[in-house]
């Protein structure tokens, strides 16, 4: 094997944009759909930073027919002056890294862009954009493609369109689809996280259009309430043992806000947000909220003698379980990890939401006492089936009947490495036969399980874990499993990359797919927030002309389009099951990296979190149903 020169001449410098087209994950965190729509929220975070400090009252988001998205607010503008780099700072702002009015505490006090990548990044990642900017009372334009600058620049500033009365900045930008999957944005994800938006901002009115033909919507969101009223949303159609609790307070430049009401169900739904971001794997401030509150509530409970001398405290998630709280700061610079900002890593932000926590909580528990005794009482029963159940637990995993290697069906692969991994959940013994001889041994683990398993939602723990489907994934997977009275799961054990959900293409199959999910949202989150799940997607048809190549067709339409281009002359075989396809088949169609076609559930944010756990978790069925339908078809593509 000839040798590969390594020296100087090997190292390659990526100038300005370059880096973000190349490597666009590292500052969108996806080119799927998920990554697409976080190109508007960028923009839409700048002008959300604009109301922050005190200039923007409105915000408009239309989707437009042509594909492209413009977002327009009525802030001050993005500075049009000559800058010290010799053009105008708007173009610095757009075509530079690191580049931007959010370093220092003069232009803003608090901002949710901090890294001054935002809208440079979104230039970069876009086909062409547009720029105008309302300023000292005339509209300045500027335009790129593909985060290069066409318009011609005069002594470095900007051309001027005409005069204005107005102010703010409006900016169209089509995303560029050699870079993304899909260039399609996802509406109901965006009106989401707009509505988000106007509950933690309530000054702020966002106005949403959808222009795009067919799809025609025009909403206001606007919630003077603010968090109480998301509050209330989260909770909504469930039964409410009191009424919002609300404080808010400020400790050393950092404003904490928080809102918090329990309902009659045994679950806990704790949002965490920091300069309007949500932070979706939590971070300190969330640390400071549950600490604080667990101390306060065993505190009362000692102190109003429902907690005895001899009884053990309560566990944090035992003050928690019926909770749906959400907990705002403003950081005037905040430490996250990551650009997709999804946790918060300041240490003083845990001593700000402590210290303000403490202090209002105390007021309001003294000054309402029966709020207090309504929520020790639901922290009483958390812990009451917490010990029973854990009781449960023991007594069932000491006997060996119980084993967690009871079914003997796991077929593991031969590699040790997880991020090369990958186990297939297969649905009967006929289908895993073929997928055990099908599969590729080295890195592909297949797991059979017999028909339809037990609802999670609608059973007891004890059940739960008698159950021997459920308990051989939990022990194949390796990282164990979270509940509401404890976490064992720990991700950094996973032991498979992608767990892929490989059952039949039919009504079965997809109930099936809801059952599956429905256990990994509740015993396991965090393997669906990091990509890890996905659902394969097995052809409906096989059809051999006389003449030309065989093909696999995954669905009607596919069909249709089929019989369109081609005559009748050819033979069409329908799989009803996978068991009827041989290994080499299942090989070829499903589990070959190189052919198959895999779809990895996402979900978004806070709000459509909340809503997806409504429909895997609740006790209707078709709801569910129609999540794994409506998902399959718009999910994330991994070819």
């Amino acid at each position: 094997m000839a040798k590969v020169q390594y020296n100087a001449d090997s190292i390659t410098v990526l100038e300005g944009l370059e880096a973000v087209r190349k490597r666009p994950g590292m500052y969108i965190g996806s080119v799927g759909t998920k990554g697409l729509n976080h190109l508007i929220y960028e923009i839409v975070d700048n002008a959300v930073d604009e109301h922050l400090a005190g200039y923007c009252t409105e915000v408009l988001v239309a989707l437009e027919a042509d594909g492209s998205c413009t977002v327009r607010d009525n802030g001050r503008g993005i500075p049009v002056g000559l800058h010290k780099k010799g053009v105008s700072a708007e173009r610095v702002v757009l075509s530079t890294l690191h580049a931007g009015g959010k370093f220092d505490n003069d232009s803003y006090k608090t901002s949710g862009g901090l890294h001054g990548v935002g809208s440079s990044v979104v230039n970069a990642l876009s086909e062409r954009l547009s720029i105008k900017v309302y300023r000292d009372g005339y509209i300045h334009f500027d335009a790129y493609e593909k985060g290069i600058p066409t318009v011609e620049l005069k002594d470095g500033l900007l051309p001027v369109l005409g005069r204005t009365k107005e102010t703010g900045t409006e900016i169209n930008f089509l995303p560029d689809p050699a870079i993304f999957e899909k260039t399609r944005f996802k509406a109901d994800w965006l009106k989401s996280r707009l509505h988000e938006s106007a509950y933690l901002n309530p000054r702020l009115t966002i106005r949403y259009e959808n222009r795009r033909p067919g799809e025609e919507e025009s909403l206001i969101f606007s919630e003077p309430d603010g968090i109480v009223a998301y509050v209330r949303e989260l909770n909504g159609g469930k039964e409410a043992v009191h009424e919002p609790v609300y404080f808010k307070g400020t400790v050393e430049n950092i404003e904490v806000e928080a809102a918090f009401q329990f309902v009659d169900a045994f679950e806990e739904n704790v949002l965490g947000f920091c300069n309007n971001i949500f932070t979706q794997e939590g971070g300190t401030h969330l640390v400071g909220f549950k600490t604080r509150f667990t101390n306060l509530i065993n505190t009362y409970a000692r102190e109003l003698g429902i907690l005895k001398e001899k009884d053990t405290n309560f566990t944090g998630a035992d003050t928690r379980n019926g909770m749906t709280a959400v907990v705002a700061v403003k950081h005037p610079d905040p430490i996250f990890e990551g650009q997709t900002k999804t946790k918060l890593a300041s240490a003083d932000a845990t001593k700000a939401v402590f210290s303000i926590c403490g202090e209002e909580l105390q007021l309001f528990f003294d000054r309402n006492l029966e709020v207090l005794k309504s929520i020790i009482a639901c922290a009483e029963k958390s812990a009451k089936i917490r010990k029973a159940e854990e009781k449960a637990r023991t007594n069932m995993l000491s006997k060996s009947r119980f084993s967690f290697d009871s079914n003997g069906k796991l077929a593991n692969c031969e590699s040790r490495d997880p991020s090369r991994c990958e186990i297939f959940i297969v649905e009967g013994d006929s289908a895993g036969g073929s997928a055990k001889m099908g599969r590729n041994r080295q890195y592909q683990a297949i797991l059979p399980i017999r028909g339809k398993i037990l609802n999670v939602e609608k059973a007891s723990m004890d059940k739960v874990l008698a159950n021997a489907e459920i308990k051989t994934m939990i022990n194949a997977f390796g990282c164990g499993f979270s509940e509401g009275y404890g976490n064992d799961f720990d991700i950094t054990k996973l032991k498979y990359d992608k767990i892929v959900l490989m059952t039949d293409a039919d009504v079965d199959g997809s109930h099936i797919d809801t059952l599956l999910l429905t256990f990994l949202y509740r015993f396991m989150p965090e393997l669906i927030y990091d990509g890890h799940v996905y659902i394969a997607m097995p052809p409906l048809y096989k059809v051999v002309p006389k003449r030309g190549e065989e093909r696999y067709l995954y669905d009607d339409k596919a069909l249709e389009e089929y019989k369109r281009t081609h005559s009748g002359d050819f033979t069409l075989q329908r799989y009803k099951g996978l068991g009827e396809m041989d290994a080499d088949q299942l090989w070829e169609t499903t589990l070959n990296p190189e052919n198959r076609v895999l779809k990895r559930v996402e979900i978004e944010d806070a709000r459509m979190a909340s809503e997806v756990t409504e429909l895997l978790m609740g006790s209707d069925v078709p709801p569910r149903k129609k999540f794994i339908y409506d998902h399959a078809d718009e999910a994330e593509i991994d070819a």
